[in-house]
C-alpha cells in the first residue's frame, strides 16, 4: 500500500505540474497550504469512494461524462492560470495571481483523472470488496499521510528554479510549457470518452 500510494503521489501528473509551478512561481512556503489542499480533498476523496460513492458512478455513467467536462474546463482555467504565471504578464505588467487556495486544490481532486485512477486502484488493490469504515478512515489517512511529503517535493523543486527563472522571458517559456504539460495530461480523458 505504501508503495502505490508513494509512486502514484510523486509521479507526474496535474496536481505536481501545478505545484512545480507554484514553487517556481510562488516559493515553496506560499505553495505549501495548495499542497495541504490537495491531500485534504484526496482525504475526503478516499474516504467517500471506500464508503461506497464509486458505486454512485457506477449505477449512472452520465455522472461520468459531467464529470470530464467539468474536469476538463477546470484544467483548461487551471492552465491558463499557469500560463499567465505569478510574476509578469505577456506584457510586461505585474500580475495579482497568487498560488491556489487550499479549497480550490481540494475541489480539484474531484475532476482529477490522475486522482480517481489512484483512489480506484489503491481500493481495488489493497482493500476488500465491503470494507468496514475503520479500514477505508484508515486506509485513506495512511494514503494522505504519504501524499503530503510526496506532493510537496514538486512545490519544492519549483522554489529551488526560482533562481534559474527570475528573467521574466524564462518565467514565461517555463510558465507556458508547465500550462501545456497540464493541459496535455487532460488527454488520457479525451481518449478514453472516445473509446
Amino acid at each position: 500500500m505504501a508503495g502505490f500510494a508513494i509512486a502514484t503521489s510523486i509521479t507526474p501528473g496535474p496536481n505536481n505540474t501545478m505545484l512545480l509551478a507554484s514553487g517556481v512561481n510562488f516559493g515553496f512556503r506560499a505553495t505549501l497550504p495548495h499542497a495541504l489542499g490537495i491531500s485534504l480533498g484526496g482525504l475526503c476523496m478516499w474516504v467517500a469512494v471506500g464508503l461506497g460513492l464509486g458505486q454512485v458512478f457506477v449505477q449512472w455513467p452520465v455522472l461520468q461524462d459531467a464529470m470530464r467536462v467539468v474536469g476538463l474546463i477546470y484544467v483548461c482555467y487551471l492552465a491558463f492560470r499557469t500560463w499567465r504565471g505569478a510574476n509578469v504578464s505577456m506584457s510586461g505588467i505585474t500580475t495579482s495571481a497568487r498560488p491556489l487556495s487550499p479549497w480550490a486544490a481540494a475541489a480539484f481532486q474531484w475532476v482529477n483523472p490522475k486522482v480517481w485512477f489512484m483512489v480506484l486502484g489503491y481500493f481495488g488493490s489493497f482493500m476488500p470488496e465491503h470494507p468496514s469504515v475503520l479500514m477505508v478512515l484508515a486506509a485513506s489517512v495512511f494514503f494522505s499521510v504519504l501524499n503530503f511529503p510526496c506532493i510537496s517535493v514538486w512545490a519544492y523543486a519549483g522554489a529551488k528554479l526560482q533562481r534559474y527563472l527570475s528573467q521574466s522571458l524564462y518565467l514565461r517559456i517555463f510558465n507556458t510549457g508547465m500550462a501545456l504539460l497540464l493541459l496535455a495530461s487532460m488527454l488520457p480523458l479525451l481518449i478514453s470518452a472516445k473509446v
